[in-house]
């Protein structure tokens, strides 16, 4: 039997590790096999990648470079890890997935989300989140959470204006897929956000 396949969406600050640990835990509990990733990474070729990506480098990158790159990691990153652990049966959680190239690229670096879609769906058109968490806070609060546990990398870097874009592209794809889509507020306290991200998938699992 095929497992589950859940994304952790966000922006900068969310609290996206944390979240995966949280359903990581409840999944298991509950008796299932968890597989935990990422994105842009979860293999060799996608965390060089990733480093490439997140790295400060003279000159910056394109938006056209960016959203290939992160398609390119994403290619090896399906057919190696994601597949063959739902085939497996096991439940995967993915930080971050193609939803996060449609918010940022498509919507943040303004390369439209219905180009970024088209990618998305002649990459992987069999293959979409059963269920997604759309972790949401105010841009301000996560860009304060964000510069309090490391240096910034590139994308943390950007604008307040930029983040505004990438959430109002989060906004859109919820509006699209509200079957998919779970909003959590992410403001809250981190008791708050673990409790519904456990009733989100409680009811994901049919669990009362």
């Amino acid at each position: 039997m095929r497992g589950a396949f859940i994304t952790i969406e966000g922006t900068e600050g969310a609290g996206k590790s944390s979240a995966v640990e949280t359903a990581r835990g409840w999944l298991q509990a509950a008796g299932h096999r968890v597989v935990c990733t990422r994105e842009p990474g979860g293999t060799g070729l996608g965390e060089e990648l990733r480093e490439v990506l997140l790295s400060h480098r003279d000159g910056g990158m394109t938006p056209a470079a960016e959203v290939l790159l992160m398609f390119a990691a994403r290619a090896e990153h399906i057919e190696r890890v994601i597949r063959p652990a739902l085939d497996a049966g096991d439940w995967v959680i993915c930080d971050r997935f193609s939803d996060a190239s449609i918010a940022y690229q498509g919507s943040g670096r303004g390369l439209g989300v219905d180009q970024v879609q088209a990618l998305a769906a002649w990459l992987h058109p069999d293959l979409q989140p059963d269920l997604t968490l759309w972790l949401d806070l105010p841009v301000e609060t996560g860009l304060a959470r964000a510069a309090e546990r490391s240096a910034p990398d590139r994308f943390e870097r950007e604008k307040t204006a930029f983040f505004e874009r990438v959430r109002a592209g989060y906004q859109t794809i919820a509006e699209r897929a509200p079957d998919r889509v779970r909003r959590i507020d992410a403001a809250q306290s981190p008791a708050e956000v673990s409790a519904a991200i456990i009733d989100a998938l409680q009811r994901f699992a049919h669990v009362d």
